[in-house]
């Protein structure tokens, strides 16, 4: 197993056993991935099968009143920023900004840091070719809602959205997930 490939499992699990991660996810749902993250190989990248780890980036104004979403070109809804780990991507959260900077333009101010996990595990339609479902990991951050901001290839739209007020075509997980990082606190 190659040193990145070591970084990215240990990093899962380390957020899977996060305490934080329980508050927002169901048992069934995390005991499901760690299950899937003790194969070997374990589906980290979207080479290991047609379920796999992604890494998402759920943005909030520094209030968290707002969500910053992305119009999803192959999925045709708004979804928080996030994709595929990388070769090389240090760790979960590291994959997770990484495809906050490439949807987005942006990236959290540098010292803040993740205030919460969660994992959401979901199917995809034939759009998404060989992949079958994603076991997403979900990192939040928040970054200022005057930050400059630009859409990628990927995406058709970006825009921040009151949490309270989200769009009608929005991923189907996505209220659930961000009414679960404002139990945070």
């Amino acid at each position: 197993m190659t040193s990145t490939r070591t970084a990215l499992l240990g990093s899962a699990r380390e957020i899977l056993r996060d305490p934080r991660t329980a508050l927002t996810t169901s048992g069934e749902a995390l005991a499901e991935c760690l299950g899937y993250l003790e194969r070997d190989p374990a589906p980290l990248l979207r080479e290991d099968g047609p379920t796999h780890l992604t890494g998402s980036c759920f943005v909030f104004s520094p209030d968290r009143s707002q969500t910053l979403l992305v119009f999803h070109a192959k999925g045709r809804f708004w979804v928080q920023p996030g994709g595929h780990l990388d070769d090389g991507d240090e760790s979960l959260p590291a994959a997770a900004l990484r495809e906050l900077a490439e949807e987005t333009g942006t990236t959290p101010d540098p010292d803040t840091v993740a205030f919460g996990f969660d994992l959401d595990h979901h199917p995809l339609s034939a759009s998404f070719g060989s992949c079958r479902s994603h076991l997403d990991i979900g990192v939040a951050v928040t970054v200022d809602p005057a930050a400059t901001l630009t859409i990628s290839a990927e995406s058709e739209d970006l825009r921040w959205w009151p949490v309270d007020a989200l769009p009608e075509n929005s991923a189907s997980s996505l209220p659930r997930r961000i009414d679960a990082f404002h139990s945070l606190g």
